[in-house]
């Protein structure tokens, strides 16, 4: 059975990017799969979003085993269809891991894991359906979710920004290998708000102050839809790919001194 429909496939589809992105492409009428560690989460989600055009697994992405089950349900939600776009946005969302001194190997493996050990785990399991894709004549593509935090730091945020800089560099490995059939690019978000997208308990809308959004050329702070947009436009460019895309509002090109 040839596809009828677009779907796309998301990790850390939860609270925030991730939810944002689902419910985007939801709406643009995509199938949309998304995996999460939090299914208090996905339960919400759950509730507004049709079994037919949505499957939602709670699973640990940076592991193995769970990946591999995952992907039997997925194989069956499908049957002889594909996916076309795989988003690998999972990741622990705090950068700040202490003084390196008092870094625990467990610590920073949980940030390696959570974000590039589960884009290796996920996109493996996923390129067989993502060549389905392409060998039906549409568009197949990855999009990792990297950071600014991957080519620029704060203090003590070593592990994140290791993790972020290997998906960086499994980005482009990825797009010389899997090319011509498979693109793969990665997003750079610099400082995204995303209160306003985690599941109901853990909602918020932050008040920003005028100098957070003035540091932004554009003039704001940014939000999980500029991401959402920003991954739509990467799947469909198709002369793109083994890029990195800073959506930041400009602000890792603005110079800042404080006075």
């Amino acid at each position: 059975m040839q596809d009828t429909k677009q779907t796309i496939m998301i990790t850390g589809a939860g609270n925030g990017i991730g939810r944002a992105a689902l419910m985007h492409f939801h709406g643009l009428g995509w199938r949309v799969i998304g995996l999460d560690l939090d299914d208090n989460a996905l339960s919400e989600l759950r509730e507004t979003l049709p079994g037919d055009t949505a499957l939602l697994l709670a699973c640990d992405v940076g592991k193995e085993k769970p990946v591999a089950e995952a992907f039997e349900s997925i194989a069956d939600w499908i049957g002889e269809d594909a996916i076309h776009c795989l988003v690998n946005n999972s990741g622990i969302a705090d950068p700040y891991s202490g003084p390196l001194e008092d870094l625990s190997l467990e610590k920073w493996q949980a940030w390696i894991d959570a974000s590039l050990t589960a884009a290796f785990l996920v996109s493996r399991s996923a390129i067989p359906f993502l060549r389905r894709a392409a060998g039906n004549g549409g568009s197949a593509s990855v999009v990792n979710i990297s950071s600014t935090r991957a080519v620029m730091s704060e203090p003590e945020s070593y592990a994140y920004a290791s993790a972020k800089g290997g998906l960086d560099a499994l980005t482009h490995a990825m797009a010389v290998t899997l090319g011509p059939d498979i693109r793969v690019n990665a997003i750079r978000p610099g400082w995204i708000e995303t209160g306003p997208w985690q599941k109901k308990e853990d909602r918020s809308n932050p008040d920003h102050r005028d100098i957070d959004r003035d540091q932004h050329p554009v003039g704001r702070i940014g939000e999980p839809q500029d991401i959402a947009e920003a991954i739509q436009y990467l799947h469909e460019a198709g002369f793109v790919t083994g890029q990195h895309l800073n959506v930041d509002g400009g602000m890792t090109v603005k110079m800042i001194y404080e006075h």
